[in-house]
């Protein structure tokens, strides 16, 4: 599938502050050893939930451990007290927030990367082995393709269409570019099982965790008749409600902690759209675990 982000944004991420990649040999100075990295991560956080999800799929419980943070962090600056000391051996006076996600090396004690999209690819290329492919031979641009019009023309559209202090006019253009999107999703899912080959793939992950985002959290900034509009979409959500069945994804699907990390973040007023739930996300999910 070729698919192109149907408005052009700004992205509202912060970079990340390690960026370090897990190589193929010893000359990599990190390279792939069993048990040798530890992912910490909250699966309230979409960026956390993605990472659980590609884990899980590529079944490395065994090969690298992941330790499950708390759904709100207990730091005033957003920050998690568990990662600071990583944070603190990885850079002298580091004076920022500990975030999730990190990936970090236990030989060391040192952080490797906090960059989601990264960490789940080297995990997915360096320890996958025969397992799932997430990421296979010539789909990366599509699957980027795809990672690009969850975070812009879904994610931050329906931020946007949502947002009290913006104009009627600017929500109306984010609101458009929302279901145009949504839309264009809906159709080349008619039919399909999974989005891009006839496994699931990392695309898969990415637009599954929008989903979820666009249900538990954006939904709650949208007028009833805007998500009426956004529900309308059978062959999309009907593909949420299949991949939420799947054990890799609804085990890791906690929507109470989704929903307390939201109200501890959120600046917003809440619309009549919070009362009207697009998809029973517990009902079909095949078991809860996560963040607490």
């Amino acid at each position: 599938m070729s698919v192109t982000p149907l408005a052009a944004h700004s992205s509202t991420q912060t970079t990340p502050a390690f960026r370090g990649r897990i190589g193929r040999d010893a000359r990599s100075g990190h390279y792939a050893v069993p048990r040798r990295y530890r992912l910490h991560l909250s699966t309230a956080c979409p960026d956390g939930l993605r990472i659980a999800v590609a884990h899980s799929l590529l079944d490395l419980d065994d090969v690298c451990p992941a330790t499950f943070l708390p759904a709100i962090p207990d730091c005033p600056d957003g920050g998690h007290t568990a990662l600071r000391p990583l944070y603190d051996a990885s850079a002298h006076r580091y004076a920022g927030p500990a975030h999730a996600p990190v990936l970090s090396d236990d030989w060391s004690g040192r952080i490797v990367s906090t960059h989601a999209p990264d960490i789940t690819r080297d995990l997915a290329r360096r320890f996958g082995g025969g397992r799932l492919e997430l990421y296979p031979c010539g789909a990366e641009s599509e699957i980027e393709a795809v990672e690009q019009m969850c975070a812009l023309d879904i994610e931050e559209a329906a931020q946007a269409a949502g947002a009290a202090g913006a104009g009627r006019a600017e929500r109306d253009e984010a609101l458009g570019t929302l279901l145009r999107s949504l839309g264009v999703l809906d159709r080349w899912l008619d039919g399909r099982e999974y989005m891009i080959r006839d496994q699931i793939t990392a695309g898969d992950v990415e637009l599954w965790v929008t989903l979820v985002q666009l249900d538990t959290v954006h939904r709650h900034h949208l007028d009833a008749a805007t998500i009426e509009r956004v529900a309308d979409h059978a062959a999309l959500w009907g593909y949420a409600r299949r991949l939420t069945a799947h054990p890799a994804f609804g085990a890791h699907l906690d929507l109470d902690a989704i929903a307390r990390r939201h109200q501890a973040r959120c600046q917003g007023l809440e619309a009549a759209g919070a009362a009207v739930q697009i998809l029973d996300w517990a009902t079909h999910a095949a078991g809860g675990s996560g963040s607490r």
